[in-house]
């Protein structure tokens, strides 16, 4: 039976969770979607039940999690885990919040600790406040990011809006003395009746020392980084075996490309980084509105071009083009448009025998994954922190798969996917 069953709020955090569970040794598997009642879960130690929930209707996004949290305890997984960006990246009103509020309430637990530190990749929570490298949150450029901007780096403040609950702190001072000291916060903070707990951290023995001091609680929130404490609990509890192939995929086969829905300045700096070396298509979606003819625009390029190098397919775009675009379209409507672009684009590649993608950007890597009626993927080795290779099995081809936040990898991230 699974241990740890994870329910994330979108495609590239689920393989981000995934990623780092199976570099601490638990065999995991991503489910795209809730499963239907009954179906069998795969043989793994971990499930990551991956949907598209960040920016839907908090209404829905209470309700697929808690779908998937009943499929999860079906399975019969121990402990569960609740998975949201390491940027907190939600609206005022949720969904990190009302999500957390209906997991608690169906597990009878009273409490959980929120944490999205994931230092490999920069990001520090240290008094209640999310750094982003040496910038506050609201000052690292996604108080303008096009769908879920954040205008405020205290995540106390941040999660009391979107929840009735009261919310406490556990700072640097107490992470700092480790483990046991901890477990006593978070407990007298739930003694005090606080539903949740914002715990400082900046480094991974920080990280690994609240996941030990976390080895009883039902319920954990937060970023990937928290995670990477948790599978010694269970081997601790004599619960999982020491893996040597936890990574281990299917030998890589076919075409290479990479597809860009993400306007980050990381990602930014990667198409960049990638000019110089593979083709690379920018498509303008101000100019041409319509999805359709931009997947035929880029499909068209592509053809000639697949072969020994990785092709380069962005549909990002400046903060000015993106309000252009915006204004134009309305917020939703534009985003819908870029992704169903690079949907049918994916379809397009592997119809064209691309086997190896990399996908940038969450709400792109879950349009694309749904038209490419992918179901399931194992998890493999990461090419940068946060970012793996994964085994994609479903309704179509089997491929290989890299699905990147938009704030995550290196600069050279998109030619060192395909270098080995």
């Amino acid at each position: 039976m699974p241990l740890l069953g994870c329910i994330a709020d979108d495609f590239t955090g689920a393989t981000d969770l995934a990623a780092m569970l199976v570099k601490e040794g638990m065999r995991t598997v991503q489910v795209i979607g809730v499963p239907a009642p009954g179906e069998a879960a795969p043989d793994a130690d971990a499930i990551v039940v991956a949907l598209k929930s960040r920016t839907a209707p908090a209404r829905d996004a209470v309700a697929w999690s808690l779908e998937a949290l009943a499929w999860l305890r079906g399975a019969g997984c121990r402990q569960f885990f609740f998975k949201y960006c390491s940027t907190f990246d939600s609206t005022e009103r949720g969904n990190i919040g009302p999500v957390a509020d209906a997991l608690v309430e169906a597990l009878g637990c009273g409490f959980a600790l929120a944490c999205p530190a994931f230092p490999a990749n920069g990001r520090s929570v240290f008094q209640g406040h999310l750094f982003v490298g040496a910038a506050l949150l609201n000052e690292s450029g996604m108080e303008h990011h096009p769908l879920t901007p954040m205008t405020d780096a205290n995540l106390v403040r941040v999660l009391s809006r979107q929840t009735d609950a009261t919310v406490g702190l556990v700072p640097f001072a107490v992470v700092e003395q480790g483990p046991a000291a901890i477990r006593r916060a978070m407990t007298g903070l739930k003694e005090q009746g606080r539903r949740y707990a914002i715990v400082d951290a900046v480094t991974d023995q920080h990280l690994r020392d609240i996941g030990t001091a976390a080895a009883g609680h039902a319920l954990i929130t937060g970023g990937s980084g928290v995670a990477i404490g948790l599978p010694q609990n269970f081997r601790d509890a004599g619960a999982l075996p020491p893996q040597e192939d936890s990574a281990r995929l299917p030998a890589a086969e076919g075409h290479a490309a990479v597809l860009v829905g993400s306007c980050s300045r990381a990602t930014a700096f990667q198409i960049a980084s990638a000019r110089d070396h593979a083709p690379t298509l920018e498509l303008d979606a101000l100019a041409t509105p319509d999805a359709a003819a931009l997947a035929q625009q880029a499909l068209d390029w592509a053809d000639g071009r697949l072969g020994t190098v990785p092709v380069v397919i962005s549909a990002s775009a400046s903060a000015d083009k993106v309000a252009a675009l915006q204004a134009q379209l309305g917020r939703g409507a534009a985003g819908a448009l870029v992704e169903e672009a690079l949907a049918l684009i994916a379809e397009g590649l592997v119809a064209r025998g691309v086997r190896k993608m990399v996908v940038a950007g969450g709400e792109t890597s879950g349009a694309v994954v749904q038209r490419l009626g992918v179901q399931r993927l194992r998890i493999g080795a990461e090419i940068d922190p946060g970012v793996p290779w994964t085994y994609g099995e479903g309704s179509g081809p089997a491929m290989h798969l890299a699905l990147k936040s938009g704030n995550f990898g290196a600069r050279d991230l998109f030619l060192k996917a395909f270098a080995s």
